[in-house]
């Protein structure tokens, strides 16, 4: 326990001090962009990584959250923080109802029915004109603000954003390591055992879904209040699948792996624009690569490559000495 949160800790400071070693504003929003990922990453590796729910709808959830947000801070006039914990909360209630229907599913099923659940929340963004904008977006959205400290920089929302994510990775360590965390991994390794062992599987699996919603509704809000703009094309099918790459490719269960995989996966785009027209066939590439050699995802498969040659070698000892 102590050293996870020594480990909390370093993580915590080394995304605090970050901004101090940036001349540059660009790298500083991409940054902001990858604590938004982070908190989306978090939220899915809660149902996909503990309880073993697919989900290729959360695209959805992101959405909701950012223009709930954004049409009651721009029609109605609220207050951008009273938005965010009632777009959390709105969206978690919808998921908890429509989570007990679609996780009787499982497996190809279940996510056929999140997908089709995105598609649908996708229509109603690009076809509700009056109220969404429809395809070209909602505008005018107001930045969130502390008295006279307004977050419309960099810098500022960078600490905003990556605050929320630090919350977000401190909930899912915590959650983890509880007696709630290991009925979700019963429920991930042997649903039937843990039905057997008093498991109410079907409601944690509902409770994390509407959790794994609520928090990525709050990613939406803070999404939709550092950008001020929102358009559906952000909250499509293509955002659920890259969400849930920087799951696996992090690391399925794991504390930090989302945060590896979110700042690989935001931060690998940006460099590979040098490379133009080939840089979709390094990104694939890379990802065929890691999933071979590390199908632990990075948290799990950089250490693996260094104890592996340890454990031949140690065995080779052995051998030779018998």
């Amino acid at each position: 326990m102590r050293r996870g949160l020594l480990n909390y800790l370093l993580v915590a400071v080394c995304i605090l001090l970050a901004p101090l070693f940036f001349s540059g504003s660009y790298l500083l929003n991409v940054l902001v962009f990858a604590g938004i990922n982070t908190m989306l990453a978090v939220a899915l590796n809660l149902l996909v990584g503990y309880a073993g729910q697919i989900s290729l709808g959360h695209a959805a959830f992101f959405g909701l959250g950012a223009y709930l947000s954004g049409v009651l801070t721009t029609t109605y006039g609220w207050d951008p923080w009273l938005t965010m914990p009632v777009a959390a909360l709105s969206v978690g209630i919808l998921a908890f109802i429509v989570g007990f229907p679609i996780l009787k599913l499982k497996g190809h099923y279940l996510a056929m029915a999140t997908l089709g659940l995105g598609i649908i929340v996708y229509i109603v963004f690009n076809e509700w004109v009056d109220v969404t904008g429809g395809p070209s977006g909602l505008s005018g959205i107001p930045n969130l603000h502390l008295g006279t400290l307004v977050f419309d920089g960099d810098r500022r929302n960078y600490y905003l954003v990556w605050s929320c994510a630090l919350c977000c990775m401190l909930l899912s360590c915590n959650l983890a390591n509880s007696r709630l965390g290991r009925a979700f991994r019963a429920i991930h390794d042997a649903e039937v055992a843990a039905r057997v062992l008093g498991v109410n599987a079907r409601l944690l699996k509902v409770q994390v879904f509407a959790l794994s919603a609520a928090v990525c509704a709050l990613a939406g809000s803070l999404y939709a209040h550092v950008m001020t703009f929102i358009e559906p094309a952000t909250f499509g099918f293509n955002t659920s699948v890259e969400l849930l790459t920087m799951v696996v490719i992090g690391g399925l269960g794991s504390t930090y792996g989302p945060f590896l995989g979110a700042l690989l996966l935001t931060l690998l785009p940006e460099f590979l624009r040098v490379m133009r027209d080939y840089d979709i066939v390094f990104y694939g590439g890379m990802l065929m690569v890691m999933t071979i050699f590390l199908p632990g995802g990075l948290v799990r498969g950089i250490p693996g490559l260094w104890h592996k040659p340890l454990a031949l070698r140690r065995a080779k000892g052995d051998a030779a000495d018998a």
